[in-house]
C-alpha cells in the first residue's frame, strides 16, 4: 500500500489491542478488503475520546486510516451495526476465533471469505445453543481459505464416494482413507459425520464431536506447534471449576 494512501469506511473487526504511550493504543483489525492491519489509535484512551466506546471486540466496525496498513494511523471508527452481544459463556470462544486469525493469516493479506465466515461465527456464538457448530464451521472455512481444507466426501486414494455407514481414517496431509480390517472404531470417523461436515450441517452431538476432533488435527500443521492462549486459559478455567465443584460457563470447552 502507498504510505500516503487513505482508506475510508472499511468494514472491520477489532482482534487485539494494547496500550501505547500515555493515551494511545496499537490495534490489530481484521478488515474485509485489506486483511489484517495494525494501526495506531492516537488519543484513544483519553476520557474525552469518542473511540473508547466504539473500539470493542466482536462488533462490526467501519474504520478509516492513513498510511500503511502495518503501522498506519486510525483516523475514524464507527459501529457498522449494533450487534447482538456475546453471552458471557461464549466470550472465550470469540477470543479463540480472534487468535486463530492472528496466528494463521498474514498482515495485509485479504480474505473476504474469512471475514464473512467470522461474522457468521459471531452470530452463531450469540445465538445459544450453537457455539460448537459455529466454531467448527469457522475452522473449516478458515482452512478452506488457506488451501488446507480436505474433501470429506471422497476417499483420497481411489476417488470413491464416502459411505455414510462406513468408517474411515482421516489424515490432514492425505485426506480420507479407507480403514483397514480390524482397525479400532474409536480411532476412526463415521462416514455420516464426514459428510455432515462437508455439507456444513453438524446437526447432532455425534457429528459435532467428530468435527471437533477433525478440526483439532487439521489445525496442528498450520499452527506449527504454537499453543493457543485461549485453549490454555479455557483449560485452566475448567480445571478451577472442577476443583470448586461448579460450572464456570467460560467457553464451555468448545475451542
Amino acid at each position: 500500500m502507498n504510505p500516503k494512501q487513505r482508506v475510508q469506511l472499511e468494514p472491520a473487526y477489532l482482534l487485539h489491542q494494547r496500550d501505547y504511550r500515555d493515551s494511545s493504543r496499537i490495534i490489530e483489525f481484521f478488515t474485509r478488503d485489506h486483511g489484517r492491519v495494525c494501526l495506531f489509535a492516537k488519543g484513544a484512551r483519553r476520557p474525552q475520546s469518542a473511540l473508547a466506546s466504539v473500539l470493542q471486540p466482536f462488533a462490526p466496525l467501519l474504520i478509516s486510516w492513513s498510511g500503511s496498513g502495518d503501522g498506519g494511523t486510525l483516523t475514524a471508527a464507527e459501529r457498522a451495526t449494533v450487534p447482538a452481544p456475546l453471552p458471557a459463556g461464549a466470550l472465550m470462544s470469540g477470543f479463540y476465533l480472534n487468535e486463530l486469525i492472528l496466528k494463521l493469516l498474514g498482515r495485509e493479506d485479504p480474505h473476504p471469505d474469512v471475514h464473512e465466515a467470522y461474522a457468521l461465527a459471531l452470530g452463531g456464538l450469540a445465538a445459544a445453543p450453537g457455539e460448537g457448530r459455529a466454531l467448527r464451521l469457522f475452522e473449516k472455512r478458515l482452512l478452506d481459505a488457506l488451501g488446507l481444507g480436505l474433501d470429506y466426501t471422497r476417499i483420497a486414494s481411489s476417488g470413491e464416494p464416502v459411505e455414510a455407514d462406513a468408517y474411515y481414517h482421516v489424515r490432514a496431509e492425505r485426506g480420507v482413507l479407507a480403514a483397514p480390517p480390524g482397525a479400532k472404531v474409536a480411532s476412526l470417523y463415521r462416514g455420516a459425520d464426514l459428510l455432515s461436515l462437508a455439507a456444513e450441517e453438524l446437526a447432532d452431538p455425534g457429528s459435532l464431536a467428530a468435527a471437533k476432533r477433525l478440526m483439532r488435527g487439521a489445525l496442528e500443521a498450520p499452527l506449527d506447534g504454537r499453543e493457543l492462549n485461549t485453549r490454555t486459559v479455557a483449560r485452566a478455567v475448567r480445571a478451577g471449576g472442577a476443583r470448586g465443584g461448579g460450572s464456570t460457563g467460560a467457553g464451555n470447552g468448545e475451542s
